[in-house]
């Protein structure tokens, strides 16, 4: 019989998803705001997500033999509810109750979890329920799907689970072995989240805007380290300051804050003007350079001695998503090997659930290769879309899809590029991407004033041939899923400007043919037009709504924006009729 587990996340509150390992092998995954069109999804579960994994995976409910969710009971002798009861205990309500029912959150969500089961139609006395501890999930999605036994230490830097934030240990011919977690309100991610906050931004998409933000300010300027510290083995945060929770919390406009009254006295009023300005902009950079140094000091008196074992580091959780920290990390000088997840927020714990129950069950896994794991659409789907949306787009089929795609951008056109399966994690991948001619003067504010309106200051990303990367990125920054940023050379800086951010450097894509052909395909063809393999690369959606999945949702995009033209599989779309002068 064969083995089929479906991970389940979404216990947490936000990012919910669904994945399916059918024998070891991931073949679908999907984030339920792609399907619901509502970012983050935050307090859903994955229905829509796990029905479209069964259909991709062409399988009926029945033949799902484990789910596993990336969320378990915590024992009462466990150091977690007793760390957490004693750090709040000037919120006696919270710390009471993680002692006398610390796992009701968890009991609540496995009765919605069977709800959601019989929905679709799953035999809750066939199909075994497996709980897997929050950041054991996280583990498992680096180390269990990076291939190769070789000993690997682990870092996971997270924003919440059951209780444990952060955890630090390692893999070994399949095993995880635990070395050390910290536990809530002494969080990393807490710590960067309170000053997110402060600085007027929206917590899980915020700070990416503070990590950009970072490099216009001067770390020295001001000192942050009052706010969390790391000692003899220790991290403590300064709860009378951030992660606050109860009656010391910042309160304006009915809204609480995750950080204190006392923060303000200390710092000034919560940025409500200009971010450039004195001293927020500093502020940023100050957050940024304390939330590096203390990852590196704890993962260097945790795993130091595994690291000069091996050299090879995991990374996952939330945390990864800051590319800084992950460059840091890669030029550590006992770093000879860094994986970091590529989906390494909280909807990839649907596929570390489901991994680490799969390896509990003997199942030998199958490296992860890529992250194209969602549905995709004929050439037929995308033109029963445009001849069915109620707002008439112009359209043809295209013969030569990539060329067309390549004259246009290679022509100054910014192009909506809509093919194969849908990718799963935070980044654009070259399947529902925004892409333009990183030589194009202008670009990046182009693409600002048609379709995404960000800040001027936040930098974009690109996609490279590997072939072309081979002669211009250090090999350690060579990088599929952007998930590391890397210094770039004076000649990089001089052809592709736009696409260095102020701290020179830049994030950025290496394409290859095995990965991806179709999205290799036009990069080659782009440059045999130019003689640049290189292309910015933007998520093919508005600011504030999840990547599309579907071609009406592209079309409801695309219309919706001053773009000129997409492709969806080989149809070309446009506002307006086409001209022979691209």
């Amino acid at each position: 019989m064969r083995n089929v587990t479906l991970g389940l996340a979404g216990a947490i509150g936000h990012d919910p998803a669904a994945a399916i390992f059918v024998d070891g092998e991931v073949v679908a995954a999907v984030e339920e705001e792609r399907l619901i069109r509502r970012r983050h999804a935050k307090n859903e579960l994955p229905f829509l997500a796990a029905r479209q994994c069964l259909q991709i995976a062409g399988l009926r409910a029945s033949d799902v033999t484990h789910i596993a969710t990336p969320y378990a009971p915590v024992s009462l002798f466990s150091k977690a509810r007793w760390h957490y009861a004693y750090r709040h205990w000037y919120a006696p309500d919270r710390s009471i109750d993680s002692l006398l029912n610390g796992n009701r959150r968890y009991r609540r969500h496995v009765k919605d979890l069977r709800a959601l089961v019989e929905k679709l139609h799953i035999s809750n006395l066939t199909t075994k329920l497996v709980p897997v501890e929050h950041q054991l999930a996280h583990a498992s999605s680096v180390y269990h799907l990076a291939g190769g036994d070789e000993k690997t230490a682990i870092f996971c830097n997270d924003s919440k689970g059951e209780y444990a934030n952060i955890f630090l240990g390692y893999g070994h011919k399949g095993k995880i072995v635990k070395i050390k977690q910290f536990y809530s309100p002494d969080s990393l991610c807490g710590l960067y989240a309170a000053l997110t906050d402060y600085l007027g931004f929206e917590t899980l998409d915020g700070e990416f805007k503070v990590m950009g933000l970072a490099a216009y300010g001067d770390s020295e300027k001001y000192d942050l380290s009052p706010l969390a510290r790391f000692e003899r083995g220790k991290l403590t945060v300064d709860t009378r300051l951030i992660t606050t929770i109860g009656m010391r919390r910042y309160k304006a406009k009915s809204r609480g804050h995750y950080f204190s009254r006392k923060l303000v006295k200390m710092l000034g009023p919560r940025r409500a003007g200009h971010l450039l300005e004195d001293p927020y902009v500093h502020y940023a950079s100050a957050i940024q350079k304390l939330y590096e140094d203390l990852a590196l000091q704890i993962v260097d008196f945790y795993l130091g001695d595994v690291l000069a074992e091996t050299g090879r580091l995991a990374l996952a959780g939330t945390g990864a998503m800051n590319i800084q920290l992950n460059h840091r990390f890669n030029s550590h000088p006992q770093v000879k090997e860094l994986l970091v997840h590529p989906a390494c927020g909280d909807a990839g714990t649907a596929i570390g659930a489901a991994a680490f129950a799969a390896t509990q069950l003997g199942v030998s896994l199958k490296p992860l290769q890529n992250l194209y794991l969602g549905p995709s659409f004929s050439t037929d789907d995308c033109l029963n879309a445009c001849m069915n949306h109620r707002d008439k787009a112009v359209w043809e089929v295209l013969p030569n899809t990539h060329e067309t795609a390549a004259e246009l951008l290679a022509n100054g056109q910014i192009v909506a590029w809509f093919r194969g399966r849908m990718e799963f994690g935070a980044r654009a991948l070259g399947n529902r991407s925004i892409l333009a001619n990183p030589l194009q003067m202008g670009i990046t504010d182009a693409i600002n004033q048609q379709v995404k309106f960000r800040e001027h200051w936040r930098p974009y990303s690109s996609s490279i041939l590997d072939s072309i990367a081979q002669q211009l990125l250090p090999e350690q920054s060579q990088d599929e899923f952007m998930c590391l940023s890397s210094p770039v050379s004076q000649n990089w800086q001089e052809q592709y400007p736009v696409t260095v951010h102020r701290d020179g450097t830049m994030r950025v894509q290496v394409v290859r043919k095995q990965s991806n052909p179709d999205f290799h395909r036009l990069l080659r063809a782009f440059h045999g037009l130019t003689g640049h393999g290189v292309l910015l690369n933007a998520s093919l959606s508005r600011p504030g709504e999840a990547l599309v999945c579907t071609p009406e949702h592209a079309l409801d995009m695309f219309l919706g924006t001053d773009l000129n033209y997409m492709i969806m599989e080989n149809v070309l779309v446009t506002k307006r009729e086409l001209t022979p002068k691209w």
